[in-house]
């Protein structure tokens, strides 16, 4: 099963209001109620020198939404990296469900002596891997070399072909619909954040779905 939508996205240019739309786009493109399939979106690149010299709030604002939408796609998504990923490429690598990388990928986290811009990346990588194991990435800007990612759970998969190591993981969706996937991932994304009690409700609703779904095929080839 190959990817339908993909997106490439290039780290080494600065945050851009292109940058956004085209993660919008992409978003608005998966949402259709008429596309099944995949999600991906390839990464890679990292910035250079005074990256954040054209940005502001509002910018990263829209840029940390469309993000957001990503990561909550009724959709599986897919990101593949190679070589240095930084900036919007690692920021839209670890929305992603699934994640591939070369053998050659060195996640980058911003590292600036007199400022700190950490985004949300740094977020997402405690998210994914615990704040004692991203703590030198994080607070000293260590590059995370490919196999440490790995190690870390931050990939899911090395591969010398990502693109064909991509096809073989969208093949983990195959079947599934874009809503299961949706609830599914709230489900795991809750169950980092909340208590047991707290969790259970949506649990049980998630199970008298399931449930009701049975029934209502059973009525129907009555």
């Amino acid at each position: 099963m190959k990817p339908l939508r993909t997106l490439e996205l290039d780290g080494s240019e600065p945050l851009s209001a292109t940058a956004v739309k085209a993660v919008t786009d992409l978003c608005d493109r998966a949402e259709d109620p008429h596309g099944h399939g995949v999600t991906s979106v390839h990464v890679t690149g990292a910035p250079h020198g005074d990256w954040t010299g054209g940005l502001d709030v509002t910018l990263v604002t829209k840029w940390e939404r469309a993000l957001r939408r990503l990561e909550r796609l009724p959709a599986a998504t897919l990101a593949v990296a190679r070589g240095d990923c930084g900036g919007t490429a690692l920021d839209a690598f670890l929305a992603a469900d699934l994640r591939v990388a070369a053998p050659d990928t060195r996640l980058l986290v911003p590292r600036d002596a007199t400022a700190t811009w950490p985004g949300m990346a740094g977020y997402r990588l405690v998210q994914l891997a615990g704040a004692a194991r991203v703590r030198g990435a994080v607070l000293f800007g260590r590059p995370i070399e490919a196999a440490e990612a790995l190690a870390l759970g931050v990939v899911d998969e090395l591969a010398d072909d990502p693109a064909a190591a991509a096809t073989a993981a969208a093949d983990l969706a195959d079947g599934l619909s874009g809503k299961e996937i949706a609830i599914r991932r709230q489900l795991l994304f809750d169950a980092a954040t909340t208590s047991f009690e707290d969790a259970l409700g949506a649990h049980l609703a998630a199970c008298d779905r399931t449930l009701r779904q049975g029934t209502e095929e059973e009525v129907a080839a009555s």
